[in-house]
């Protein structure tokens, strides 16, 4: 492993919509503005953590974190993504790594769980779970899933920052 990873710091952005506009590029689950999602998560000062891998200075992938909105009110769960690796980098691990980065700092930061909404076939492999009581309204809801760090999974609606749209 030759690269490591950090928080996002001033002079990261350019880098990182650009690490996510190829990350995405032609998937068909992606509607294209992830790398916007990241800019307006920023903009709104809704963006709680976003880490990069780093291989001699260049970022070769990205997380961002937001704190998810529940119908009840209730705090303390977060949402993850988007999440991009450069697709020659893909494979390495780094994903896997980012993701593991984040939920040490959100458990540190008094996180209950952490929500995504994604392939259940990839993030299944991670410790997220579908079918939870905590639920997402749209067709979309099926692809949501939940990773408690040991609180109850509550029976409610999520909801996203206005940035997801």
């Amino acid at each position: 492993m030759s690269w490591t990873i950090r928080e996002e710091r001033a002079g990261d952005e350019a880098a990182i919509r650009a690490t996510t506009l190829r990350a995405f590029e032609g998937h068909p689950y992606s509607d294209g503005d992830e790398a916007d999602v990241i800019e307006r998560l920023r903009a709104d000062g809704d963006l709680l953590l976003s880490l990069v891998a780093e291989d001699d200075g260049t970022i070769i992938g990205q997380v961002t974190y937001s704190t998810a909105r529940l119908s009840n009110g209730d705090e303390g769960w977060m949402v993850i993504g988007p999440i991009a690796v450069e697709p020659s980098r893909q494979g390495e691990g780094i994903g896997r790594a980012l993701m593991d980065a984040g939920e040490r700092a959100m458990q540190a930061r008094g996180a209950k769980g952490i929500t995504v909404l994604g392939d259940p076939q990839l993030y299944g492999r991670f410790g997220y779970i579908q079918h939870t009581p905590l639920k997402l309204a749209g067709e979309l809801g099926e692809f949501m899933q939940v990773k408690s760090f040991g609180a109850p999974i509550p029976d409610v609606e999520i909801g996203y920052a206005p940035a997801f749209g």
